[in-house]
């Protein structure tokens, strides 16, 4: 796609979702509290399953700089005698790397000199973003899940880096699995990066991954989807936008102001579902409160 069309692209987006210059929350709008109340009759048995992938703490061709996890007490060499005592331990970690299951703010994504909505670029400062940061989803997202398995509908256990879902691919996994995805959904799509990742081992997702065509983009215009997430990052690579290489993310993000879920993993849901025969269910997302962070490691929860 050449920079025009992708740029004519972002145009007709933004113009078909265009919203108040005070909207901060963008696609979450469509999850109104009577679609929530609905999102509940989803849930038939109770089961609930994780849709994060555990965080990884070592280092890879996708995760040069892993998390790091670090007892602090008891200290080295020394046991807990009588009495009380406590076992204490830190987290680091890179949110948005390649590895790991995480939500993107609002304020993630800068394009052109601003963020969502017109917001400039300067409202995220060096000790965190002003505006649009991941304080925005601060109460949750809990509504009607939309899982759609596109190497089940293409015969594959996963598809290739570099492979891209189309819009037709969501609306023909729509018709193979019996499911609808409408306003308010949280869309989940699976390319099988995680499960490529576990039978072959790491490989450097940065250059080389499954995603979205950008122009599948329309499909969650059309059905006015709250947000979206993948067990990749969304994006293809390498990129076939010429000048950008993060289209889905510019488009998502940026234009439509959704906040969007990367590498999570569906290789639980994704045979409950097939054993269930139903794709949709109720998901809870609750990133951490992180007062100006462009985004939070995430574990959302499928309930079915």
């Amino acid at each position: 796609m050449s920079a025009e069309a992708f740029r004519a692209l972002c145009e007709r987006v933004r113009e078909r979702t265009r919203r108040g210059p005070d909207d901060r929350r963008g696609t979450l709008g469509h999850l109104t509290p009577a679609r929530v109340v609905a999102a509940t009759r989803e849930v038939m048995t109770g089961r609930t399953v994780s849709l994060s992938a555990p965080v990884d703490t070592r280092p890879g061709p996708d995760n040069p700089e892993p998390a790091r996890h670090r007892m602090t007490a008891p200290g080295p060499g020394r046991q807990p005698s009588a009495g009380l005592a406590f076992a204490l331990d830190r987290f680091a970690m890179n949110v948005h790397g390649d590895a790991d299951s995480h939500l993107d703010a609002l304020c993630h994504v800068l394009f052109d000199g601003t963020l969502y909505n017109g917001v400039p670029a300067g409202s995220v400062t060096p000790e965190g973003a002003t505006e649009l940061g991941v304080d925005v989803v601060r109460d949750g997202v809990v509504g009607r899940g939309v899982l759609l398995d596109i190497p089940r509908l293409r015969g594959v256990s996963w598809l290739e880096p570099g492979d891209q879902v189309t819009a037709a691919d969501l609306a023909a996994a729509e018709a193979a699995q019996g499911v609808h995805t409408g306003p308010g959904d949280v869309l989940l799509v699976r390319v099988g990066h995680r499960l490529r990742r576990r039978e072959l081992g790491p490989w450097n997702a940065a250059e080389a991954r499954a995603g979205l065509h950008p122009e599948a983009v329309e499909f969650l215009v059309d059905r006015r989807v709250a947000m979206l997430g993948s067990d990749g990052n969304s994006d293809t690579a390498p990129s076939t936008v010429e000048g950008v290489d993060f289209p889905v993310h510019v488009l998502t993000v940026h234009a439509l102001g959704m906040h969007i879920m990367d590498y999570l993993q569906f290789e639980e849901l994704a045979p409950v579902c097939e054993q269930e025969g139903r794709w949709s269910f109720l998901c809870a997302v609750a990133p951490l409160r992180l007062p100006g962070a462009t985004g939070s490691p995430v574990n959302p929860v499928a309930v079915l």
